[in-house]
């Protein structure tokens, strides 16, 4: 464990620089006392650690000392391994970059840890994209990528589902996220043209980048902007809940049909089984004409008690695929 805090001492003074006790303290959750402990022993050892003491002070490595990539133990060879992602580096237009570190990588693995982690890449895969559906057309996507990281603003053509279909669109581009197999884009508004909003990249028609760099949010988190999203996504879509009875065997099958939000409705409402094994509960909709479809899905496994007009809905359904199918 030492050995280890060790090696991200010098590793974090050779990525960032100058960094103050408290400051490497922080990041590696330990006292002060024990940082100024594990300089005494870095020292010891020869790696060319210096102190300044007073304001703007603190800990660096001497010029151009560097060490190599040593002190991996398997497990961290195996994350780096899995951490690729070629599907998505290869969308960003970084495929070759991406082989490129690989490579350089692996050169600097010990042998034992080198073959570890190739043995990992043979047997691993991921594949982004959700079932029953092809990856999505992404033209644009590196050019995103691009304004992402240049902090270079966009100018887009961008098709909603809203009329009018098609807007335009002048934006400061924060961050980008894969979202099952789903690229976004979270931009901000220029020109007072809006807060900060997400995009699907696919459905980008036009982009025009700018040629004067933005300045980020100082506050901005994409992972906590991305987080809150999604709450506030789920709030709003959710307008009302249906209460319904479910047989055993659907209970069963319900994590096959529905998503996390719904198991969890259904997992904090559920009365008590019935004699049959049916049980009561609560499942969020977002309205009646889509949870028609929802409850179709489970097939006669399910009652609707309520809301009335879904109830009402649902058997005058039934009702016409009886009679259509009860023709000779």
């Amino acid at each position: 464990m030492r050995a280890s805090r060790l090696l991200s001492i010098v590793l974090l003074l050779q990525n960032r620089g100058r960094m103050t006790a408290q400051e490497l303290a922080d990041e590696l959750e330990v006292s002060v006392r024990t940082v100024y402990r594990d300089m005494d022993s870095l020292s010891a050892a020869g790696i060319p650690v210096c102190g300044d003491p007073g304001h703007g002070g603190g800990f660096a490595l001497l010029d151009g000392y560097r060490t190599r990539l040593t002190g991996l133990h398997s497990d961290e060879a195996d994350a780096l391994a899995l951490a690729g992602l070629p599907g998505p580096a290869a969308e960003l237009g970084l495929g070759s970059v991406l082989a490129a570190a690989q490579l350089k990588l692996d050169a600097a693995l010990p042998p034992a840890l080198r073959a570890r982690s190739a043995r990992v890449r043979e047997r691993f895969h991921l594949d982004a994209p959700g079932w029953y559906r092809d990856a999505e057309s992404l033209p644009h996507l590196p050019a995103v990528a691009d304004a992402v990281w240049n902090q270079q603003p966009l100018r887009i053509r961008y098709r909603r589902w809203a009329e009018p279909r098609e807007v335009d669109r002048d934006l400061s581009p924060l961050g980008i996220v894969l979202k099952g197999g789903t690229w976004y884009l979270v931009a901000a508004g220029t020109a007072g043209s809006g807060g900060i909003r997400t995009y699907r990249v696919s459905q980008i028609q036009e982009l025009a980048p700018g040629t004067e760099p933005f300045e980020m949010p100082a506050d901005f988190d994409l992972a906590e902007y991305w987080q809150a999203s999604l709450a506030d996504f789920d709030a709003r879509r959710f307008r009302g809940h249906a209460v319904v009875r479910l047989s055993p065997e659907t209970m069963r099958r319900l994590p096959d049909l529905f998503e996390s939000a719904v198991l969890d409705a259904v997992g904090s409402s559920a009365r008590p089984p019935d004699t049959h094994g049916w049980i009561e509960a609560f499942i969020p909709i977002e309205s009646t004409t889509h949870a028609l479809g929802e409850i179709f899905r489970i097939g006669w496994g399910v009652e609707v008690l309520a809301p009335p007009e879904l109830r009402q809905l649902v058997a005058q359904t039934a009702a016409g695929m009886l009679s259509l199918h009860s023709r000779e």
